[in-house]
């Protein structure tokens, strides 16, 4: 018998405008005269398809904070961007950020759908609760729905969603001419939704797409956040900063995925990891500082103050964090208050030390060293554990990208972690992932779900 093939990891590139650091756009290196041009976008997507990443996932916040003096951190609209992408590339998925406090079902399932006949079977939805009390503002809120509250609408949005896209069988399509029958009626279904915050009767006006569903990806830690992502998620987007933290939330929220009767290989965990590479690892550690040099410390404070529910700005930069506030009182991103509290007690960081540490992945782990130890450390978290891939997150772009695809990725190619070639055309074969079945009707035959096919 055959020796059985290496496990290999995912890697989709997390797009960020000018790049993740905060001070990216003041690097000479970058272009944020250009995070509104789609052939930039275009340069970036044929990088990393060259280099047969998964995916590209692409964050969206519905708000300009008041941070915007400092920050580069606005853009383009995900499906305008991706529908736009999806024509100059071929196998790359196309993971879009979108949130269910901000939108209504009927139109995010529409436009998902529509993305996923674009690309021939590269959508995600990269699934969020919006984190900002800024984003109530543009929705005719006086303020920000509760936490809890937040996820309770995620769950009847996913429902809706879903049944939207199952609204229409696989061969519902005829297109009999001779008799006049464009589609079968009685496989186009009205789903009749109506619950505590949504009322949709249906079908969605396009065909099932390609993947059946889009690949249902999600971005939140939080014990809200897991147990979501464990019911319906089939990739999680996370950050922690110590492999042993990585591994204790890749057991629990297998374990999750379990309890709701789900194979937990289905569900992809892919932390965020911000790569400094350097010829040497004194050159990377180099490059780290003189972007930490480039942040402005009025926008590192307004982001920790968000970030932790509290105005830093009266307290000295050089001196230790305030008393927090308990995290059951953050209406925002617990998770990520949470993760920032621990790594500044842990490392008794002062408050400056902290906007640094947090300076190129907003609380996603920054590792600055050779094109060799980034793969040591990508093969470590994996093999032990600790993932099934990583988001990868360049400081800078275009050029932090073209460095971890010509450096790392080939070293994690020669160790058997990563494809040489894509082996499917859909973002669903790229994860390994079935595609789901109809829940109101059968499969067609030449569409079973992938394990079945394989």
């Amino acid at each position: 018998m055959g020796n059985k093939q290496k496990k290999q990891m995912n890697l989709n590139v997390f797009i960020m405008n000018a790049g993740h650091h905060e001070a990216a756009w003041r690097h000479p290196g970058t272009e944020p005269q250009n995070i509104t041009d789609i052939a930039y976008f275009q340069r970036i997507a044929r990088i990393a398809e060259q280099a047969k990443f998964d995916s590209l996932f692409l964050a969206d916040g519905l708000a300009v904070s008041n941070n915007i003096k400092h920050g580069a951190f606005v853009g383009l609209e995900p499906f305008t961007l991706l529908s736009a992408l999806a024509a100059v590339t071929e196998q790359i998925g196309l993971i879009g950020t979108v949130s269910t406090t901000y939108n209504e079902p009927f139109h995010v399932a529409r436009k998902f759908a529509s993305l996923d006949h674009i690309s021939k079977g590269r959508a995600g939805w990269n699934i969020v609760t919006s984190g900002s009390e800024f984003e109530a503002s543009n929705f005719s809120r006086d303020k920000h729905l509760e936490h809890h509250k937040r996820y309770e609408r995620a769950k009847e949005f996913l429902e809706v969603t879903t049944s939207l896209w199952d609204s229409w069988e696989d061969d519902a399509i005829v297109i009999d001419r001779e008799a006049g029958v464009f589609a079968q009626p009685e496989k186009v279904r009205s789903i009749n939704h109506a619950g505590d915050a949504f009322k949709v009767r249906g079908p969605l006006n396009i065909p099932r797409s390609p993947q059946g569903h889009p690949v249902l990806v999600q971005a939140g830690s939080s014990e809200d956040g897991k147990e979501f992502a464990a019911q319906y998620a089939e990739a999680i987007f996370t950050a922690q900063q110590t492999l042993a933290e990585a591994k204790q939330f890749y057991s629990d929220v297998k374990a999750r995925a379990a309890r709701y009767g789900r194979n937990p290989e289905e569900l992809k965990i892919l932390p965020g990891i911000c790569a400094v590479i350097g010829a040497t690892e004194s050159e990377a550690k180099e490059k780290e500082q003189q972007l930490n040099e480039l942040t402005v410390p009025e926008y590192g404070l307004n982001q920790l103050s968000n970030m932790l529910g509290l105005n830093l700005f009266t307290y000295p930069l050089d001196g230790p964090l305030p008393e927090l506030p308990n995290v059951g009182d953050i209406n925002g991103n617990k998770s990520r208050f949470q993760l920032v509290a621990d790594l500044a007690t842990r490392e008794r960081l002062t408050i400056r030390q902290l906007i640094h540490r947090l300076a190129g992945g907003r609380g996603h782990r920054v590792f600055a060293g050779t094109a060799l130890q980034v793969a040591d450390e990508l093969e470590a978290w994996f093999t032990q554990g600790g993932s099934d891939g990583f988001n990868i997150m360049p400081p800078y772009l275009p050029a932090g990208l073209e460095e971890f695809a010509s450096q790392v990725v080939p070293e994690l190619q020669r160790r058997g972690l990563f494809r040489t070639a894509y082996q499917g055309r859909t973002l669903r074969e790229h994860f390994g992932l079935g595609r789901p079945v109809n829940r109101y009707g059968i499969q067609a035959p030449d569409q079973a779900p992938l394990a079945a096919r394989n």
